[in-house]
C-alpha cells in the first residue's frame, strides 16, 4: 500500500465532520493507526520537525476553514494506546503546531513578496501611463484633432491603463486569499493538540 493511500485512508476515517455537528465547535478530529501516518515519511528531518502528510494537512486545513473564525481551534488525534505511549507521542502537538507556524511564516513572506511586486509594478505602470499621455499630447499637437490623432491618442491611453491592470489587481484582490490563508495557519499554529488513546478492540469515542 502506498504512503499516500495509507494517509488518505487514515485522515478520512473520522468520527464526525463539521457539517454533522449540531453546535459550533472548534474541534478537529482525526484517527490514525500510527503516528507516523500524520507526517511525511520521506522527510529526513527529526520527528518533531517533519512536514505533515499532504492529505493530513488538507484534511485539517479544510475542516478548520469551515469552522467559525471566532472559535479557538483544538486538534484531537485518536490513536491506539500503544502509539500514545511512544516517545514520539510526546512531541506530536509541538510538531503539528510548529508545522502550521512555519506555514504561516511562509504565507507572510509570500504576502510581502506579492506587495513588493505590486508596488514595483504600480510604479512602472504609472510611468508607462504618464509616458503614454505625454506622447498622445505630442502626437495630437503634430497631427491636429483629426481621426489619426484621436486613434493614436486613445490607443496610447488604453496602453497606459493596461500597463496598470496587473498591479491594480494585485493591490485590490490577489492579496486577500493569501491573507486568509495566513490567518488560518496562525489559528492552527495556536491550536491545542490532544491525543485520545483507544484500545485495539475499541473505536474512538
Amino acid at each position: 500500500m502506498s504512503i499516500s493511500r495509507v494517509a488518505n485512508e487514515t485522515v478520512m476515517n473520522t468520527q464526525t465532520s463539521p457539517a454533522a455537528k449540531k453546535q459550533p465547535s472548534g474541534t478537529i478530529e482525526l484517527r490514525v493507526e500510527e503516528l507516523s501516518q500524520i507526517f511525511d515519511t520521506l522527510d529526513p528531518y527529526p520527528f518533531r520537525e517533519r512536514d505533515l502528510d499532504k492529505d493530513a494537512e488538507a484534511f485539517i486545513v479544510g475542516w478548520a476553514r469551515e469552522l467559525p473564525r471566532r472559535l479557538p481551534l483544538q486538534i484531537i488525534v485518536h490513536l491506539p494506546k500503544s502509539e500514545a505511549e511512544t516517545r514520539q507521542a510526546g512531541v506530536v502537538g509541538e510538531a503539528i503546531k510548529r508545522y502550521f507556524i512555519s506555514r504561516a511564516d511562509a504565507a507572510r513572506s509570500e504576502l510581502k513578496e506579492l506587495f513588493r511586486i505590486g508596488w514595483r509594478s504600480l510604479g512602472i505602470g504609472i510611468c508607462v501611463l504618464a509616458a503614454c499621455l505625454l506622447l498622445g499630447q505630442f502626437i495630437s499637437g503634430r497631427l491636429g484633432t483629426g481621426y489619426p490623432a484621436r486613434f493614436f491618442d486613445e490607443s496610447l491611453i488604453i496602453l497606459g491603463w493596461v500597463a496598470n491592470w496587473r498591479p491594480i489587481e494585485i493591490m485590490l484582490y490577489d492579496w486577500l486569499p493569501i491573507s486568509r490563508r495566513l490567518n488560518l495557519y496562525r489559528r492552527l499554529g495556536r491550536a491545542d493538540v490532544a491525543l485520545k488513546p483507544y484500545g485495539l478492540d475499541q473505536h474512538p469515542a
